[in-house]
């Protein structure tokens, strides 16, 4: 599978030199397919992943009012080691080796570790690729209390018509906030000719995601399987829009970010039709992906407005079917758990997380009133279709050691 991405690879730049040679296409266009280009090639990612303007359209979302405070608390050091797989791993090798660029711990509602590398800054806004999808869910979850949609149960073509005779007409919000919809589906990076590769692509020349969508067939009936599909989210996005009659980012800027005491303005990567990319371009700073969690660690509410409704953040991280529970089994392709677009690595009533590709976390303990949050550009990240080079297991082990750690100071 390297070799055929390496092969990609090659003929994606020799299409991008023939172009810019003839003056098909325009330096934002090459910039573009570049960067696409690679993704999952080994490459070193960090320029690019803060710097994702400079690559594709975007929309800011602002900031309003003071800025929340992120007291320190007693700091802490990291443990020097943690156990996985049966063996003692060195903590510092593993940040160095998932290419981590910033780590925070928040505890009782106060940093007790705050670090960043490789250039990284508090003042850096990184891609959040799909945690962002946790960002949809929660702007869902609102537009349902709102009554700008009227349940979750509703069918998407209901809000978005442009999708009947598509794979996703049939498909509830239920069915894609729980990555269930049925729609065949192939995220495996390592493959040139996956869905999820093809997507990315499509995104690079500028494609209609609804086109996108026309491509995609049927394998199950809508609510039976639990198959990870970034375009589920993306479809929820368009529901979104139409639904609110505002983008992604519009609505999170009127919703949440203008509450919540960021501390950074945020923006949100758009197609060439202007949409975002809901399956994971949101683009915050550290400390403003901890606000995020926090407000699901407290329910919703913020300085006692609730902004997140109550029963929806606990809806989002329990799983209500049983292709969604956490552990190995047939009707769905991980052993985590999964509610609204949020993960349950461990238990169904466990900690649960957002995560997104590279080793992008927001993880949120409810029990040890604790949010860790960190950002990497881990270049190894799908050179394989498993652990060995996604380390999101390895992670949550990590996050577990830095839990103990905190449980045996108090």
């Amino acid at each position: 599978m390297k070799t055929g991405w390496k092969i990609a690879i090659g003929a994606g730049v020799a299409v991008v030199a023939a172009a810019a040679a003839v003056g098909v296409w325009k330096w934002p266009d090459i910039q573009r397919a570049r960067f696409v280009a690679s993704m999952f090639s080994g490459q070193e990612q960090v320029q690019r992943f803060r710097n994702m303007d400079a690559y594709f359209p975007v929309r800011v979302f602002h900031r309003q009012g003071p800025v929340s405070d992120l007291p320190k608390g007693d700091e802490i050091d990291l443990p020097v080691t943690y156990a996985y797989d049966g063996e003692s791993r060195d903590t510092q090798g593993f940040l160095d080796d998932t290419d981590t660029t910033g780590l925070l711990v928040v505890k009782n509602g106060r940093v007790t570790y705050e670090n960043y590398w490789r250039g990284n800054t508090r003042d850096t806004r990184w891609i959040s690729w799909s945690v962002g999808k946790s960002f949809i869910s929660a702007l869902i979850g609102i537009a349902i209390e709102e009554g700008k949609i009227a349940s979750v149960n509703d069918q998407l073509v209901t809000y978005a018509p442009e999708l009947k005779g598509t794979s996703y007409d049939g498909v509830t919000i239920r069915n894609a906030l729980e990555m269930s919809s049925g729609v065949a589906w192939n995220e495996d990076y390592s493959d040139p000719d996956s869905d999820i590769s093809r997507f990315g692509r499509a995104l690079a020349f500028g494609s209609s995601m609804v086109n996108f969508a026309k491509t995609l067939g049927r394998a199950t009936e809508p609510g039976k399987v639990n198959l990870y599909n970034s375009l589920d989210a993306q479809m929820l996005g368009l529901v979104l829009l139409r639904a609110t009659g505002e983008g992604p980012s519009e609505y999170l800027e009127e919703k949440i970010w203008s509450k919540i005491g960021a501390e950074h303005d945020g923006y949100w990567v758009l197609d060439d039709t202007g949409m975002e990319l809901a399956a994971g371009g949101v683009n915050v700073t550290l400390r403003d992906y901890a606000r995020f969690g926090l407000l699901y660690l407290n329910g919703g509410k913020w300085n006692g407005e609730q902004i997140v409704p109550a029963d929806w953040v606990t809806a989002s991280h329990t799983p209500d079917a049983p292709q969604l529970m956490p552990g190995k089994q047939d009707i769905s392709d991980t052993v985590w758990g999964y509610g609204y677009l949020w993960w349950l690595p461990r238990k169904a009533e466990g900690p649960y997380a957002a995560v997104g590709i590279y080793n992008q976390f927001i993880y949120v303990d409810p029990a040890h009133d604790l949010v860790i949050v960190k950002t990497s550009a881990n270049s190894e990240y799908g050179q394989t279709n498993d652990e060995t080079s996604f380390r999101e297991d390895e992670t949550i082990a990590l996050f577990e050691a830095i839990t103990r750690k905190l449980s045996e100071r108090e």
